[in-house]
């Protein structure tokens, strides 16, 4: 059984609705005092287990970057037994990752991707007010000790549509982890071994990561952060000026995210727009292989159907790369039917939750994301977050002749993120008790 009290509830919980959220990042100049911040904010950091906190769906959790647990002290064969990805880092794996051109790590946000980063503190609250006070907690933690900075704040919130900048809905896919009490949010999809999420417990193929000392990394989790401006005008003018009317743009959009803007699959409503299928347990409760095998009604390159393809036929084990997402908007809203840029900052802090970095987030974003040999097409790219040059095309099946989108623009650029790796509370005070 999963311990729950011991895993940090920002690895499992669902995020609630509307929400306000906050990441910081924190540098750790001095050692001594980075581990008296680990002892600290394993006080403060709720556990998987606190379903309600005193203030309601409030919480804060914690990760710590590869420079950071450097900064800490960690004896370097502790640190060797982490993932290889992690130890590297995201900017270093920018070219795997499609972050090249505009979204190379030289055009990144700073301090992001350089070996400043140490600590990420995120705090999530239902609305500002709580999260004002759930940081009021959570600021002693670092703020009195000379030797640990904030070098760098993103707020973020939820709107009450839970839409996010292009206009969709988002955050309603999630997977079932074993022993976890979360429902997952696809009744046909078997509940996951916790291990694929989670350090120190089996995973799918039988296997178990941990870490040196095992205390380390049992109930820790690696979570990639990822900063995603979102050129919201770019991609209302690309709709319209590829759709013949109002009623073909949103089918557009439809075919090219996988569902309509309310949320309703296309799996199920296959021609219009069907808001009364976003709720439970709707939504997510389709499978593609039976009734869909060549993507004539959820085009196989679609953005969903890359990033879960469940039982369709494509190379590669689609249970073997689930991941556990979210997405926090951030910036304000451009405001419904604006065609040009206002020049202003908006997108989504994405974060990305698993045990395998490499076979989930990493093989997602390379083989899925950026590539389309998996499911037939050749190298054709994600028509929504998909690295491209402006020269990208997107197929979509139709009888009697298919639909073909050219020239597709980079609608999504990559700002800055990091791999993190968010330790278990027990793991969290062992950090805040070492010495040298």
């Amino acid at each position: 059984m999963l311990q729950l009290d011991d895993i940090q509830r920002g690895v499992l919980s669902p995020r609630p609705s509307p929400y306000a959220a906050t990441y910081i990042l924190l540098r750790v100049d001095d050692r001594d005092h980075g581990r008296e911040l680990m002892r600290r904010v394993g006080a403060v950091v709720t556990s998987a287990a606190d379903t309600v906190s005193p203030m309601g769906e409030t919480w804060v959790s914690v990760a710590v970057t590869y420079h950071g647990l450097k900064a800490l002290g960690i004896p370097q064969e502790s640190l060797d037994t982490f993932a290889w990805e992690f130890r590297q880092g995201m900017a270093a794996r920018a070219n795997v990752l499609g972050d090249v051109g505009e979204s190379s790590p030289a055009n990144w946000e700073p301090p992001l991707g350089t070996s400043d980063v140490h600590v990420v503190l995120v705090a999530l609250a239902p609305d500002s007010a709580r999260l004002e006070a759930a940081l009021d907690q959570a600021r002693p933690a670092y703020a009195a000790l000379s030797g640990v900075t904030a070098i760098w704040r993103q707020n973020c919130h939820a709107l009450p549509t839970e839409t996010e900048p292009f206009g969709y809905r988002d955050g309603i896919s999630h997977p079932a982890v074993e022993g976890s009490g979360i429902a997952g949010s696809n009744k046909l999809e078997v509940p996951l071994k916790a291990g694929e999420f989670v350090l120190g417990y089996p995973d799918e193929l039988g296997g178990v990561q941990t870490l040196q000392p095992e205390v380390l990394g049992r109930n820790g989790a690696y979570v990639v952060f990822r900063k995603l401006h979102q050129r919201v005008a770019l991609f209302r003018r690309y709709l319209k000026d590829n759709a013949t009317g109002p009623e073909d743009e949103e089918l557009l959009a439809a075919k090219i995210m996988g569902r309509w803007r309310s949320g309703a699959p296309l799996a199920l409503s296959p021609s219009h727009d069907d808001p009364g299928l976003d709720a439970e347990p709707y939504r997510n409760s389709f499978l593609y292989q039976q009734d869909d095998p060549a993507g004539f009604i959820t085009p196989g390159g679609s953005h969903i159907r890359r990033g879960n393809p469940r039982d369709a036929a494509v190379a590669g084990v689609p249970r073997l790369h689930r991941m556990i997402r979210r997405g926090t908007v951030y910036g304000p809203p451009l405001p419904e039917g604006v065609l040009e840029d206002d020049g202003a900052d908006r997108g989504l802090m994405f974060a990305f939750v698993g045990a395998h970095l490499g076979r989930q987030f990493e093989f997602v974003q390379s083989e899925w994301m950026n590539d389309g040999v998996f499911f037939g097409a050749g190298d054709a790219r994600d028509p929504v977050v998909g690295s491209s040059d402006g020269t990208g095309e997107y197929t979509i099946p139709r009888r009697p002749v298919r639909r073909r989108l050219f020239s597709l623009p980079q609608f999504v650029v990559t700002r800055g993120g990091e791999y993190c790796f968010m330790p278990g509370l027990t793991a969290l005070r062992w950090l805040g008790d070492l010495t040298d």
